[in-house]
């Protein structure tokens, strides 16, 4: 894409109300835009990052087995009234309207319920299960406090995954994949050291396990076993505990950090007050056993954004950046700018994915955003990489500047 063309233009200052670290980064490099606290738009770069993140996830949700579906936002009251969760004392996020026949409906923040009243329309045999549904949508939350950018919002894009059992022991083993294929997704995003963390499991487990990102601006605290590369939260850290994890408080460190996902045990929570049951082999009525497991994705942009970002800007691994190169051309030379052209059309024809600053604006101008905006690739041609006939090529993440020929250039992007 031209830089020319882009619909979203660079800035120096963030709104003066944002304040946190990653919000305010993605808004000055045209990522995103904020609507109000809490709510943000995604802008073309913002979009592209997003779907990146989206693929890596979608693709580990099928490799466990999962099928895609899209539920409403919009929820029956009385359907979540008969598990308890309607009222405000119950759930205090809820976002509520009244529709023109005066009936309540709310804004979905998770779908436990609308999915659970789907599947007895469809699962009612031992052969029916397991059964794994998962969605990509857009959560809604009315948060008291919305003032961590991405990382905690009012509206926000979410996978939530939901697994269905014919009893613990088998829901136990997918609960064990799904671990493992959490950190296979972190690890794919390019986000360093998740912790596996131990959390309350209210009154489904003892457990639930949350996903955690070492970092200052995190809402919650951790203890932090870096060796064994998991931690407790601050709610579960007790002797006891740390006696059946076999951790030692010696070696703990307390520490902030994000949530980047989290998983639970439902076992029939939802099952037995909306009629989830299958027959077994005998003609026996059993409730089904569920789990559930979510990643806000909006949130991992947010987090990438938050501890990778170095004073110069955002630093994108390349696994999730917007473009694979950002192609500058400096100068009025037109020859120059010709070759700048056909170079781009040649990246295009290869497929390699290149944001291309044709802008007539100074070379600082250029250098900063290139650097605010965090493409894992800088290419520059100007008249000094002319005479020397090589181009300049920087890697944002390390600032390592290189001279290689046109041939190498497009053999690096091809390995």
């Amino acid at each position: 894409m031209r830089q020319t063309e882009l619909f979203s233009k660079t800035r120096r200052d963030a709104p003066k109300d944002e304040i946190s670290k990653n919000a305010s980064l993605l808004i000055r490099a045209g990522f995103i835009h904020k609507e109000m606290a809490g709510v943000y738009s995604y802008l073309p770069l913002g979009l592209r990052t997003l779907n990146r993140v989206v693929a890596i996830v979608r693709t580990e949700m099928e490799n466990l087995g999962g099928q895609e579906v899209l539920l409403s936002s919009l929820q029956n009251a009385d359907l979540w009234g008969k598990t308890g969760r309607w009222s405000e004392e119950a759930v205090d996020i809820w976002f509520k309207a009244k529709l023109k026949n005066d009936s309540e409906v709310g804004l979905g923040f998770t779908h436990e319920e609308p999915l659970t009243n789907l599947l007895t329309e469809h699962r009612n045999s031992h052969k029916d299960f397991p059964f794994y549904i998962f969605q990509i949508q857009n959560k809604f939350r009315n948060e008291v406090r919305a003032k961590s950018g991405l990382i905690r919002g009012r509206e926000f894009l979410m996978k939530d995954m939901y697994s269905f059992s014919r009893d613990e022991s088998e829901h136990q083993k997918f609960y064990e994949k799904v671990k493992k294929s959490y950190l296979k997704i972190f690890k794919d995003i390019g986000l360093p050291d998740v912790f596996l963390t131990f959390a309350s499991g209210g009154t489904f487990s003892k457990f639930s396990h949350e996903f955690q990102v070492v970092s200052m601006a995190g809402e919650d605290t951790i203890f932090v076993d870096k060796k064994k590369k998991i931690a407790v939260n601050t709610e579960v850290c007790s002797d006891e505990i740390l006696k059946d994890l076999g951790l030692s408080k010696e070696n703990l460190e307390e520490k902030r950090a994000i949530e980047v996902g989290n998983i639970f045990n439902l076992g029939t929570k939802f099952s037995e007050p909306l009629n989830l049951f299958y027959l077994d082999k005998n003609g026996n009525k059993k409730p089904v056993v569920m789990g559930s497991y979510g990643i806000g994705l909006g949130r991992l942009v947010g987090t990438v954004a938050e501890i990778l970002a170095d004073e110069r800007g955002l630093v994108w691994p390349e696994s999730i950046a917007p473009f694979q190169a950002h192609l500058l051309v400096l100068g009025a030379d037109k020859k120059i700018k010709a070759k700048a052209d056909k170079i781009y059309l040649e990246f295009l024809k290869k497929k390699i994915d290149v944001l291309y600053d044709d802008r007539e604006v100074g070379a600082g101008e250029k250098f900063a955003d290139s650097d605010l905006i965090g493409i894992p690739w800088r290419i520059v041609l100007s008249e000094r990489t002319e005479i020397a006939g090589k181009l300049e090529v920087k890697e944002r993440k390390t600032g390592k500047i290189s001279h290689i020929s046109l041939n190498q250039l497009f053999k690096k992007f091809n390995e």
